[in-house]
């Protein structure tokens, strides 16, 4: 759980982690110099339950060199994530690891909805392909990053380049060279839309903040890089005309 800034919605989170059926779970927190009061949060909840570690970054990183200090100091086999806003259905755990255990996956995901600030359902159900393969992957961003989890006995260790945008990606093109990706369909996780979220907002921004993953993150030349931009123009327009479904929360 990478964290900045976080200190009004991480409690929940945490607890969302803490109520799983599946009780066996290290929670590793890492904050990014928030000074919003996020770590004394995370530390009055760590005192009573010594399955949740935090650690602070000595200056303010970034996503991804805050998800790679969590990586390095993950000790379990299944590795999930969940950003410090999002939550996930008590269940969650508990039905992935079943499914990747009975299927022997190395790599799945799962369906979320999406809510507001206020816990709000705001009518958008994600799903996804079946099946992502390493092409599918490269051509859009298929897993919800609360969504993931995959076995660390097969991938091992992930640590990826200093991207300050699309780095949750930049972790599944890492993994999807050593393992395909499968869809759990089930709803058993909440992504929190915030009015203040690091995602650009004009379409062309969030296109071209595609071009640092496979140009940084994946060490492409430029073509190469430009290429994988405007596939995943085509990707991303057919998994949210398909896969992104919209409903009246009731």
């Amino acid at each position: 759980m990478p964290t900045y800034k976080c200190g009004r919605f991480i409690e929940e989170s945490i607890k969302s982690v803490q109520t799983q059926t599946y009780q066996n779970w290290e929670l590793i927190v890492v904050d990014d110099c928030s000074g919003d009061g996020t770590v004394d949060k995370v530390l009055n909840i760590e005192k009573a339950d010594d399955r949740i570690s935090i650690y602070q970054n000595s200056s303010n990183s970034g996503a991804a060199v805050t998800r790679n200090t969590a990586l390095r100091n993950a000790k379990g086999r299944w590795i999930a994530f969940l950003d410090s806003d999002d939550l996930w259905e008590p269940t969650k755990l508990e039905k992935q690891i079943k499914f990747m255990e009975e299927n022997e996956y190395a790599f799945s995901y799962h369906e979320y909805v999406e809510i507001d600030e206020q816990d709000n359902l705001l009518g958008v159900h994600v799903s996804g392909k079946k099946h992502v393969g390493k092409f599918d992957m490269y051509a859009c961003c298929w897993p919800g990053c609360l969504s993931v989890m995959y076995d660390a006995s097969k991938i091992g260790l992930i640590q990826i380049n200093d991207i300050k945008k699309n780095n949750d990606t930049a972790m599944w093109l890492k993994v999807i060279r050593k393992a395909d990706c499968y869809l759990l369909p089930e709803c058993l996780g909440k992504y929190r839309r915030r009015a203040n979220s690091i995602t650009p907002k004009p379409l062309w921004k969030r296109i071209w903040a595609h071009y640092p993953l496979f140009r940084v993150a994946e060490e492409m030349n430029p073509i190469a890089a430009t290429f994988w931009v405007i596939m995943n123009v085509f990707g991303n327009a057919y998994k949210k005309m398909r896969y992104v479904k919209t409903y009246q929360p009731s």
